[in-house]
């Protein structure tokens, strides 16, 4: 039975707030700038945002990598009425992270910004992303990792109770998650946002995957490009 995860209509609701200058720039502008940062070193042919909310991340991409082709993807039918909106020069597809309607090895890069605490299972997400990777693909996953396993415990445990069960992992248990499913862990980057004294840090994993066969995987997905 797959492990719960957040209400869709959540997101849907939050999309209504999610543009605010205020929430874009104190939330998610400095984990984007890091990932716009490392792609534009070696910029690759073909990117998937996973967990993509209104497309901030994937129409910036498209304009500071006019070479590198983008899809974004989501699960809220709500953050992409937004991001289709905001530019009908990507592909947008609605998909939960654990079971990507995609072609094995055809993404150059793929990255996730402050979703994938959200994801119910993040072993069986991080297999997707493997498997949809090229060998030597790259990986970029920027979520707050507290400094300590209780906080982490405590938050899950916290989110669970509400009824919007989410996990934030320290950035050692990230570590050995991603190793897990066969990447390897180049760096871990902090990424320091506002108001950072009275958060715990986000950490952007900068990883590359293997050039062995991906992880079993517990479903085989429909392959779409």
């Amino acid at each position: 039975m797959p492990a719960p995860g957040p209400h869709r209509g959540l997101f849907d609701l939050w999309s209504l707030f999610y543009d605010a200058p205020w929430v874009q720039r104190l939330t998610y502008r400095p984990g984007q700038d890091a990932v716009v940062a490392a792609l534009r070193a070696a910029p690759p042919r073909r990117v998937l945002d996973v967990g993509c909310g209104t497309g901030q991340l994937a129409a910036r991409l498209r304009r500071e990598l006019p070479e590198t082709g983008v899809v974004g993807c989501d699960f809220s039918g709500g953050m992409l009425a937004r991001a289709r909106a905001r530019d009908r020069g990507i592909a947008w597809v609605q998909a939960d992270a654990q079971r990507l309607p995609f072609a094995a090895g055809c993404f150059g890069a793929v990255v996730s910004t402050e979703a994938f605490h959200w994801f119910p299972s993040q072993e069986e997400a991080l297999a997707e992303f493997y498997r949809v990777l090229a060998p030597g693909g790259r990986l970029l996953v920027a979520l707050v990792n507290p400094p300590l396993e209780w906080l982490s415990d405590a938050s899950r445990l916290g989110s669970s109770l509400v009824g919007e069960p989410f996990r934030w992992p320290t950035r050692r248990a990230m570590r050995r998650m991603v190793e897990g499913a066969g990447f390897h862990v180049e760096a871990q980057q902090r990424i320091l946002r506002l108001p950072a004294p009275f958060s715990f840090p986000t950490v952007l994993t900068h990883a590359v995957r293997g050039r062995g066969p991906a992880p079993a995987h517990p479903a085989t997905p429909s392959a779409v490009g």
